[in-house]
């Protein structure tokens, strides 16, 4: 059981957003499974998990400061290779693909979206 039933981040652009996540999010195994044109998109497994859409209140999107989106990868190899279509995508590079101090076996990397969202892509590697 998971302890989120969503995760919603605003943006500023949804065109872009939605080719950017279905960029980074396949190769994770996570499908685009909603589709609201010129209101939303959402992913996940089976449901939706992540969600990108224009806020609902008529303003600006913005990024969180302190927040970060953590999606799971099953290899470094896999965390490496999201971080890699991410920056190709457009991404900014917060942290390179590398061991974090949280665990002894966490291997992760950070990117920032186009709306500035944190997101980091990470495994734990069973070193």
């Amino acid at each position: 059981m998971s302890i989120f039933t969503h995760i919603t981040l605003g943006t500023r652009d949804l065109e872009r957003a939605t080719s950017f996540y279905d960029t980074i999010l396949a190769p994770l195994g996570l499908k685009r499974l909603v589709n609201v044109p010129g209101r939303a998109s959402a992913w996940g497994l089976d449901q939706p998990s992540l969600v990108i859409l224009y806020p609902i209140n008529g303003e600006a999107a913005t990024a969180g400061n302190g927040v970060t989106v953590g999606l799971q990868a099953e290899s470094r190899d896999m965390v490496d290779e999201v971080h890699r279509l991410a920056l190709e995508a457009g991404a900014t590079d917060e942290g390179a693909p590398g061991p974090r101090p949280v665990a002894k076996d966490a291997y992760a990397a950070y990117i920032r979206d186009h709306d500035g969202h944190k997101v980091c892509i990470g495994c734990r590697t069973g070193e």
